[in-house]
């Protein structure tokens, strides 16, 4: 049986189970935290958080979360260690760099043709996180991820676009990719992983879910890339209720198999410090982790999708997703 690695070290693919596809446990800026968390910021009391929350969705019959927090969201693994620890829920982590127009300048100088003249620093370092561990933890990456949020991406966001294609190609690893639906950016992410020869199968779409435009998602499905319907409960961006009949649509015109579901939820981020879980209640109340098991999948039986094609989306696709290709690497 093939496996995945998680926090706890790898799963056979076959014990995934229904996974939520993008989930962060936590959203920080490490500097913001260290600098001005005091008054919000309690280590112990997040922790305890995030397990209660963690365990509450595995009751409800989650057993994998994938968190695409990287470099840029406030990765942390020896807390995530603490905290996988103490659930039974599998956290399959990633690789890669958050940031939409800046080059952060760790790598901006560093590279071919550079000041410091290496081969790119970004396939270094994203390979060593899935081939070796993660900073020294042992806790392997099993995932890339990076952010198109512009419609004409910079530069340097194309860098660490063809740094992450390229890691992908090297180590087999699968790529998600934060998109915007507004800006229809997944288009160009698909027409330069087919330049770098990324398999599309293993490309995830994020927040293609932010979008109603079946001609858009459904031009993405049949490149071959699975759609990120993954920000349930973030209504301002899409309510629930649209995101429900684009999902009902694309599954009656046989694209189950091209969907992944979400909410890119998370127990804690620092946008809102001391005012979080008052701004979170006002704005977003149905952006937690058991909306989908306790509102979505309901709607969307009566509204005529399957429970096969629920499976699909939440047990199928995962498990295609994270299948190790032909060369065995993940």
């Amino acid at each position: 049986m093939a496996v995945v690695e998680t926090v706890r070290g790898p799963v056979d693919l076959g014990n995934l189970g229904q996974t939520l596809m993008h989930e962060h446990v936590y959203v920080l800026s490490t500097e913001h935290v260290q600098n001005y968390g005091n008054d919000w910021w309690d280590e112990e009391a997040m922790v305890a958080r995030a397990i209660d929350k963690l365990n509450a969705v595995y009751a409800k019959g989650i057993r994998t979360i994938v968190d695409p927090t990287v470099w840029g969201l406030g990765r942390d693994i020896p807390r995530m260690q603490r905290i996988a620890a103490q659930t039974e829920l599998n956290i399959i982590v990633a690789t890669g760099l958050y940031v939409y127009e800046e080059l952060p300048q760790q790598y901006a100088y560093r590279g071919p043709g550079l000041l410091i003249d290496i081969p790119e620093p970004m396939v270094t370092d994203f390979s060593r996180d899935i081939t070796e561990g993660i900073a020294g933890t042992g806790v392997k990456a099993a995932f890339l991820k990076f952010a198109l949020e512009t419609p004409e991406p910079s530069p340097g966001i194309e860098r660490i676009a063809r740094a992450i294609a390229r890691t992908h190609v090297e180590t087999g690893a699968p790529i998600t990719v934060h998109t915007s639906g507004p800006h229809q950016t997944g288009r160009y992410a698909v027409r330069l992983f087919r330049e770098e020869g990324v398999d599309l199968s293993k490309v995830v779409i994020g927040h293609a879910g932010d979008s109603n435009d079946l001609d858009y998602l459904t031009e993405l499905a049949d490149a071959g890339v699975l759609l990120g319907m993954d920000r349930f409960g973030l209504d301002l961006f899409n309510p629930t209720a649209e995101r429900i009949k684009t999902i009902v649509a694309l599954a009656s015109r046989g694209y189950a198999a091209s969907m992944v579901l979400a909410h890119d939820a998370n127990c804690f981020i620092d946008y809102f410090g001391a005012a979080h879980d008052a701004a979170r209640a006002a704005a977003a109340p149905n952006w937690h982790y058991e909306h989908i098991t306790d509102d979505v999948l309901p709607a969307l039986l009566a509204a005529g999708v399957t429970q096969e094609q629920i499976d699909e989306m939440m047990v199928a696709n995962p498990v295609r997703y994270f299948t190790p290709g032909k060369d065995g690497a993940s």
